[in-house]
């Protein structure tokens, strides 16, 4: 990978201003080239907003819209991974992240696992993606995980196999539970174990965006991360405040990552293959 100045611009967006919140977007990105950021990374859904229901239809897009294009004629100052509802060329409606850079779309990734339990109701809404992918970008590979895609564990085998070197997990995750004698929130405890964890495990950097603010009553808490490949936080965001943290990460600590705990070499994918399988024609039996 090419060392580069990661951001997280971690924002409260106005549910349902696509305006608005692109707005909000170049600000950020604003700051982040001040900051001499090379990539910004916005949230889950930053250019909706999350409880949007039967709203989803209403403000979603397609690639080719305005508000796309205003971020896409921005990324030639800072590359950008930001979220909105996809309106796919065969009328799905899917929870996207784009990669922009160069003035150009490098990625779309379609958020696969759906929400629809507890206070979630994505799948009423919104149709899975279908394929997790890394990607090449002028600082390396990377690759995109929205937020219950990094529940599934299956999810960071697949782009680690694929040479992701930097994993992203746009979120918006909200406040729930309370964990241990510290009162800290159940939800970013789970979070941040799971981006430090991950991160060590399969030896890459890793990025948490979370958002802030509130939608119908539920609080979204921030706390953003940046993880280095051997877990340690680099950076990290405070409570229920917008913000834009950043963090050098570089090839040479990654190097020395691999080194000192060589996980992603050892990995024995042909075995994961076959086991896999040998597990799905047994279960169709």
């Amino acid at each position: 990978m090419r060392d580069v100045r990661i951001g997280i611009a971690q924002i409260n967006p106005v549910l349902g201003d696509i305006e608005a919140n692109v707005d909000k977007h170049l600000e950020f990105i604003r700051r982040a080239v001040d900051d001499k950021c090379g990539l910004v990374v916005f949230p889950e859904l930053s250019l909706t907003g999350y409880v949007l229901e039967d709203l989803s239809y209403d403000v979603a897009v397609d690639i080719k819209s305005s508000a796309i294009n205003r971020l896409r004629e921005c990324s030639g100052d800072v590359s950008i991974i930001a979220g909105f509802i996809h309106h796919t060329s065969d009328h799905q409606f899917k929870i996207a992240s784009a990669y922009f850079e160069d003035g150009e779309i490098v990625h779309v990734h379609h958020k696969v696992y759906l929400v629809t339990y507890g206070l979630f109701d994505e799948g009423r809404f919104c149709a899975p993606g279908d394929r997790i992918r890394a990607f090449n970008t002028k600082f390396g590979r990377q690759a995109v995980l929205i937020c219950e895609d990094l529940w599934h564990p299956s999810s960071m085998v697949i782009a680690a196999g694929d040479g992701a070197d930097i994993i992203h997990a746009p979120a918006a995750s909200p406040g729930r539970g309370v964990s241990g004698s510290s009162q800290q929130l159940g939800s970013s405890r789970t979070w941040h174990d799971l981006t430090r964890t991950y991160s060590q495990m399969f030896v890459n950097y890793g990025t948490f965006a979370n958002r802030v603010g509130y939608e119908d009553g539920i609080n979204y808490y921030g706390l953003s991360q940046i993880v280095g490949p051997d877990g340690a936080i680099l950076a990290e965001a405070p409570a229920d405040e917008e913000c834009l943290i950043a963090a050098d990460l570089t090839d040479g600590a990654l190097r020395r990552a691999r080194i000192s705990t060589p996980l992603r070499r050892d990995e024995k994918l042909e075995l994961t293959i076959e086991e896999l399988r040998r597990i799905k024609t047994e279960r169709s039996q």
